[in-house]
């Protein structure tokens, strides 16, 4: 088991404190408690923080090694030759250490605004994803590319291919029955924000048996949760803070996002049981946001967790 840690790249935002030291600050922190892996997410208006692909080259420079990831990428609001060579030079600069966590983004307002503001039709934002990460594996291939899609080119090619050959593993969100057919079909993850572990177990599941199906090897696609927590001794406590959370990160009331978000609100001797539950389901890479200290939550985990279930083996 790996685990992971978020970034709180919207929540500093949201706090009107863009700073990027105390990002830097918390990503060195986390790699030397142990966690594997430093995580950013992504929005442009909807949810404004950050730029990933930036803000995670920093990280490469300041943390050698460390896995780096996004959780999520709109690939859909880039263009697919921009974004294969951000892509390819994050890649270098972390030595092959990078995930790309990918999405299409949800059916809201808020999202819908986002994508008219970049210029890109929402309706056909699935099938933009799609293709755009088919051209960007053909041209991290460093194989001249012709293409006669939504893009249009011939022999083009880019500079550097990612350090590892073929480029970074693709993880794609969703929980939808089309989300979990593309992941089985055509990514090397499944990364979603299911309810509970009984429902990431399932979905996993079906994604291992499409691969299959394809003639994929199922063993060779990965299981990663993205969850949030909320530690307290008093759990009355733990569960305000996490609620107030939500519906100010959201807009929207807390108990909708969390029918549908795994969330632990809590005391720490409890929370160990709780991700093994999403172990035992079959993730193999746990990506954690905290609603509260970040250096405290970060601490905690080190001293809760065993050692093997917070370093790669």
């Amino acid at each position: 088991m790996k685990l992971g840690y978020l970034l709180p790249t919207r929540e500093q935002i949201m706090e009107g404190r863009p700073e990027t030291g105390p990002l830097l600050a918390l990503a060195e922190r986390a790699a030397a408690l142990g966690y594997d892996s430093v995580w950013v997410g992504d929005s442009l208006t909807a949810r404004p923080r950050h730029d990933p692909l930036t803000l995670l080259a920093a990280v490469a420079g300041r943390v050698p090694g460390l896995t780096l990831g996004t959780a999520v990428l709109l690939p859909a609001l880039r263009n697919p030759v921009v974004l294969a060579h951000q892509v390819a030079t994050l890649d270098q600069l972390s030595d092959g250490h990078l995930i790309l966590g990918v999405g299409f983004a949800a059916d809201r307002p808020n999202i819908r605004a986002e994508f008219a503001a970049a210029g890109v039709p929402f309706e056909h934002r699935i099938g933009r994803m799609i293709e755009g990460l088919r051209l960007c594996r053909a041209l991290w291939s460093g194989h001249p590319v012709d293409w006669n899609g939504r893009w249009q080119m011939k022999g083009v090619t880019v500079a550097p291919t990612p350090h590892r050959p073929g480029g970074p593993p693709l993880w794609i969100g969703g929980n939808l029955p089309a989300s979990l057919e593309r992941a089985g079909k055509h990514f090397d993850g499944w990364f979603p924000i299911a309810p509970d572990a009984a429902d990431f177990g399932a979905g996993l599941r079906h994604v291992k048996q499409v691969a299959a199906s394809r003639g994929r090897d199922p063993e060779a696609v990965s299981g990663a949760m993205y969850l949030t927590v909320s530690l307290d001794d008093n759990t009355d406590a733990a569960d305000r803070r996490l609620n107030q959370f939500l519906e100010r990160y959201y807009d929207q009331p807390a108990e909708k996002t969390r029918q549908r978000q795994a969330c632990y609100a809590g005391p720490p001797e409890n929370v160990a049981a709780w991700l093994d539950s999403y172990a035992q389901a079959g993730a193999t890479h746990l990506v954690l946001r905290f609603a509260g200290d970040h250096n405290r939550h970060l601490d905690t985990f080190a001293k809760l967790r065993p050692r093997e279930l917070l370093v790669a083996p």
